[in-house]
């Protein structure tokens, strides 16, 4: 209501109480009654008069304390408080407090004060909710006697000194750069066992297929020296396998005179030389053969 309006309502006896608040009626300056939101008739030539109106709404005071927790470390708490003014006290509530918020801080500095310091730092963020709960109760006690409902209690905040948040960090960070160290070396270790693990077997498999690819030879030479001895009379097994060795040999030194980009290999060649290279083979084949 505005103060020209206001003014004509108490020429005309009339005021006006607005919706979520109350008016307190005085006469001669003492209590009288709480004025409901309405239209209200106050004989003011009668000694009636508006003391003042309390709003019911609900409120929030938002209180910062700083306090020393249990491991000497200095911490700002911040709790939100919501109250409202109780409609069946108004009277209470109007009368018996100068200042609602200067109030409900008192308390809230005298809760927090003797919970935090018997807590670690650590233990503070953890039962945050334990000490709202506190404040809220010691709250709840205090104010119902003025007029006063404490809704709910929150710690919205819990903040240490720059220093000690700093140390904090570094130290989470330590924490998981270890933890980030000891998982790549695990990785890393799994890793060398299954490279490991896979040279072992592929070094198995080329061993079986060497072994099979040599077996596979002596056994064709085999066939074909004992096929030709019997295909052409007055051949000897031996001259059949020197033959056999010097084809090889000559088929050899062709794929190396072919190759573009061979590097230059060194052997003896003539007669002796030919000789000497069909008997060391054929030894290693017989050696071979009788190791099956």
């Amino acid at each position: 209501m505005s103060l020209s309006a206001e003014k004509m309502g108490n020429l005309c006896c009339c005021v006006q109480v607005d919706q979520s608040s109350v008016a307190i009626k005085e006469t001669f300056g003492k209590f009288e009654a709480v004025l409901d939101p309405g239209c209200h008739c106050l004989p003011w030539f009668l000694g009636s008069q508006l003391a003042g109106h309390l709003s019911l709404r609900l409120q929030q005071l938002d209180v910062r304390c700083e306090t020393k927790t249990k491991d000497n470390v200095f911490v700002n708490v911040v709790a939100s408080i919501q109250y409202r003014a109780l409609a069946d006290k108004a009277s209470d509530a109007f009368y018996k407090l100068t200042n609602t918020r200067t109030q409900i801080q008192a308390y809230v500095f005298d809760v927090i004060r003797a919970s935090v310091p018997k807590l670690n730092l650590d233990d503070v963020f953890e039962q945050k909710n334990e000490i709202a709960k506190a404040v809220e109760d010691e709250l709840g006690k205090a104010m119902s006697a003025y007029g006063y409902e404490i809704v709910q209690t929150l710690i919205v905040d819990i903040e240490p000194d720059e220093h000690v948040k700093r140390a904090m960090n570094e130290i989470n960070a330590a924490a998981r750069l270890r933890l980030a160290a000891n998982e790549k070396a695990e990785a890393e270790k799994i890793l060398q066992i299954k490279r490991a693990e896979g040279e072992a077997e592929s070094k198995y498999l080329s061993g079986l297929g060497i072994a099979r690819q040599r077996q596979a030879i002596v056994d064709g030479l085999r066939d074909s020296v004992l096929g030709f001895s019997e295909n052409v009379p007055g051949t000897s097994a031996k001259d059949v396998m020197d033959m056999v060795l010097v084809t090889q040999y000559f088929d050899t030194m062709k794929e190396i005179g072919a190759a573009s980009k061979s590097s230059a290999v060194f052997i003896p060649h003539g007669p002796g030389a030919i000789r000497d290279v069909a008997t060391q083979i054929r030894d290693g084949l017989l050696q071979a053969s009788a190791h099956k």
